[in-house]
């Protein structure tokens, strides 16, 4: 797991005034801090399902987008993405480990956007948003299971499903046959 670190979130979150929905992580992972952008591993698949589910093709092609074209497929369909913490203390980028948080102003940008329901990435995320965020936001969160490797008990088949009740993101009917 490593030592503990005193780690701040050093990037924005995404959204505009349009934005409909808010996913919301616990904390970004190493990898994602050095990116200086959202779900930077190469084993989640965030990025996968989202661009499955708005685009309805069989594989993602996010390996070759970039982080504004990232941004850009987000905004597009109204989705806003931040994170429940500010700032924490961890060991590397176990969810597990967090202690000493400081959220993030989630409330301001739902006042200032079109947010209606708010998501969260795991369990981690839909705790950490309860315990600290909830009463100041004002809106109850939708848990949604975790996009991280470490949930292999979900196939990208089966977290497409899960996911497709994203409300900004089309509603599909029939998902097709996913290539992992």
């Amino acid at each position: 797991m490593g030592e503990y670190q005193h780690v701040f979130h050093t990037f924005l979150p995404v959204y505009d005034e349009e934005s409909e929905i808010l996913i919301l992580g616990s904390f970004p992972s190493v990898k994602s801090r050095e990116q200086s952008f959202y779900y930077g591993h190469p084993q989640n698949r965030f990025w996968k399902v989202l661009e499955i589910l708005v685009h309805e093709c069989k594989q993602s092609q996010t390996t070759t987008m970039s982080i504004e074209e990232k941004r850009q497929m987000l905004l597009v369909h109204h989705i806003a993405l931040w994170d429940v913490i500010e700032e924490c203390d961890i060991a590397g980028s176990s969810d597990s480990s967090i202690k000493n948080v400081k959220i993030n102003a989630i409330a301001e940008i739902v006042r200032k956007s079109k947010i209606h329901t708010i998501y969260t990435n795991g369990a981690t995320a839909t705790k950490l948003y309860q315990r600290y965020a909830e009463e100041k936001v004002g809106m109850k969160c939708i848990q949604l299971p975790s996009t991280s490797p470490a949930n292999a008990a979900y196939s990208l088949e089966r977290l497409c499903e899960a996911w497709s009740c994203v409300g900004s993101v089309r509603r599909i009917s029939k998902l097709p046959k996913y290539v992992n």
